[in-house]
């Protein structure tokens, strides 16, 4: 049954319950014409990207294709349209890359359910064996709230601080205002779950499941995503309950390194650029920093979005000889974000900041624009006026 509408953002709080259909096609156009700009690379050719819908997965997938001409297999968890709304962001991002790969001559396909289950693993390993024998690489890049373990227990992570209330600047997205915002900490047992979901543990059944099931090739590389940010945000992110789930991730990669060795497999942890998410965006004083950020940044002619960062890390730290790795053998394309120069601007402009002169010292319009984007809308060239099929 086909379904057309006029489909508008409908946005509250921090999310957006609709998703445009042609824009997210546009979204993914545009990365992919992005991509084939900055040319092709000697990088692995059969990847399997975990969680490849939206946001560095959907970028990592693109640059998989369209740098490497890589076959690849997306695992994502994304809602279909009922027929009363749309479908998901990362559907229609899905369905759009699909087609686009096709049209290229790439091979692509995709599985719509639960990464975290044994059913997915055992899903993804058949249509590996079947279609590509074996994969190369493997990119884990899962954002998920909720995590359902093989024993039934269902954990849910939190974004909070582990040691005691943090207080500080925050911007009201509805109003534009600058308030104050205060994180509690975490009981142990709310850590202890973040880590179950936000840590490397599913990374690592992934991996060995692929191993033991003999459609890992030898000397795959695997990749996970991560993120320290400035010490602004050190409550929250680094020493918060995220910050001790992605140690855990740093810790599970050399888990794999060890445990995978025979197989020549090598495990990296990249650590990329503050951008905004649905999960970013849902975080107190977080935004503000984002929205200073990209002020600063684009001022030096540094931003990034998601499909440059991969870029980058495709062309210049991953697949251009050896690694470019820091000193505890992580991939750094926060190494923009971080720089003195950045971070001291961005302090200044921190200390300063009000509801009279956020419009001034902030990218509003970059961060909305950015947000926007997310869920296939405010492209210019896509005419909204206009039904489409959800």
């Amino acid at each position: 049954m086909v379904i057309i509408m006029i489909v508008e953002p409908k946005v509250r709080g921090f999310i957006c319950a609709t998703a445009h259909p042609v824009g997210c096609r546009e979204n993914v156009k545009r990365q992919i014409e992005y991509m084939k700009q900055l040319g092709t690379c000697d990088g692995p050719r059969k990847v399997l990207i975990i969680g490849a819908s939206t946001g560095y997965g959907l970028a990592s997938r693109i640059a998989s294709a369209y740098c490497n001409g890589a076959s690849t297999i997306g695992v994502m968890f994304e809602k279909e349209s009922n027929g009363r709304r749309t479908a998901t962001p990362g559907y229609y991002n899905t369905k759009a890359f699909e087609s686009f790969a096709h049209s290229d001559g790439l091979y692509a396909k995709s599985i719509n359910g639960d990464a975290f289950s044994k059913e997915v693993k055992e899903q993804v390993i058949d249509l590996i064996r079947n279609d590509l024998g074996s994969v190369d690489m493997v990119i884990y890049s899962l954002a998920a709230p909720r995590r359902t373990t093989a024993d039934g227990i269902t954990y849910q992570s939190v974004l909070k601080t582990t040691s005691s209330d943090f207080t500080n600047k925050s911007w009201n997205l509805k109003d534009n205002t600058i308030t104050e915002a205060t994180i509690t900490p975490a009981t142990e047992e709310e850590t202890l779950a973040t880590i179950k979901v936000m840590g490397g543990e599913d990374w690592v059944d992934w991996m060995n499941a692929l191993a033991d099931a003999g459609v890992l090739a030898d000397g795959a590389i695997t990749i996970a995503y991560s993120y320290l940010g400035p010490k602004l945000t050190y409550p929250v992110y680094f020493n918060g309950t995220i910050g001790m789930a992605k140690k855990h991730l740093q810790e599970s990669a050399a888990i794999i390194n060890q445990s995978l060795e025979k197989y020549h497999v090598k495990a990296y942890i990249s650590v990329n650029k503050a951008l905004v998410t649905q999960a970013s965006a849902a975080i107190p004083i977080v935004p503000l920093y984002f929205a200073i950020l990209y002020k600063v940044m684009k001022r030096k002619g540094l931003h990034e979005g998601c499909i440059e960062q991969i870029g980058r890390l495709f062309h210049e730290k991953l697949f251009s000889g050896t690694p470019v790795l820091d000193e505890e053998g992580r991939i750094r394309l926060d190494d923009w974000e971080l720089r003195d120069d950045i971070q001291q601007e961005v302090m200044e402009i921190w200390d300063k900041i009000n509801t009279e002169n956020i419009k001034e010292l902030a990218d509003i319009d970059g961060y909305w624009e950015d947000f926007y984007h997310m869920f296939g809308f405010h492209f210019s060239n896509v005419d909204y006026s206009q039904d489409v099929e959800i």
